[in-house]
């Protein structure tokens, strides 16, 4: 039983008044299962959409094994929720793989290969973790060695690893795999107790955002 439904079944009385999804959502807290942003966070989603963001790694195990939820759920949400990924750069040296990523972005192969990216690390053990590695990555992959360089140091990616960080920072991200919701909500496996119970509270969460702030 996951944490989520185990407090719906604590309180069997609300569930019979209000229904199950009204008892889960009500089992939701500011402070304990998500926060509320002090200050609100940029958001790039166009007028009428919600913008949910995963802050991820590709070198964190537990963004790898979050990956299949996440996609998942992706599929399912309604038609006004739009899905962003933003890499964290932590430490210096999470930054070539920051840089990959936007990378793959930016020549529209993020569903071709973001998946190849978490399995070359966890599963296949390889290091990248430099621009030399994350290059001969790519490489391998089809992509050009010299394409691959002009992106990767390009103006565009270098703005991208810098908003990245500065979202990072406006959500108060202290660890991955996390969530942002309408850049007014955060929530992640810690506050929510675990990932899969993350994205119900996400889910609650962008029914909220769609109400008046």
């Amino acid at each position: 039983m996951s944490a989520g439904l185990g407090l719906v079944a604590a309180s069997v009385g609300t569930a019979l008044v209000a229904g199950p999804a009204q008892a889960q959502a009500a089992a939701f807290k500011n402070g304990t299962d998500y926060l509320s942003l002090g200050k609100a966070a940029p958001t790039e989603a166009a007028a009428g959409k919600i913008e949910v963001v995963e802050f991820f790694w590709y070198g964190c195990s537990h963004c790898h094994n979050f990956e299949p939820q996440l996609e998942a759920w992706s599929k399912k949400v309604p038609k006004d929720v739009v899905l962003r990924r933003v890499p964290v750069a932590f430490r210096p040296d999470f930054e070539p793989a920051q840089r990959l990523y936007f990378v793959l972005e930016a020549l529209g192969k993020v569903d071709e290969l973001n998946r190849k990216v978490f399995d070359a690390i966890h599963v296949n053990k390889q290091t990248l973790a430099s621009a030399e590695q994350v290059t001969a990555w790519a490489e391998k992959q089809g992509i050009a060695s010299a394409k691959f360089s002009e992106l990767y140091n390009s103006f565009a990616v270098s703005t991208k690893v810098r908003k990245a960080t500065q979202l990072q920072d406006s959500y108060q991200v202290e660890g991955v795999p996390a969530l942002g919701v309408a850049g007014r909500y955060y929530t992640s496996g810690a506050l929510a107790r675990s990932m899969e119970r993350a994205l119900l509270v996400t889910d609650h969460l962008v029914a909220q955002a769609r109400r008046p702030a």
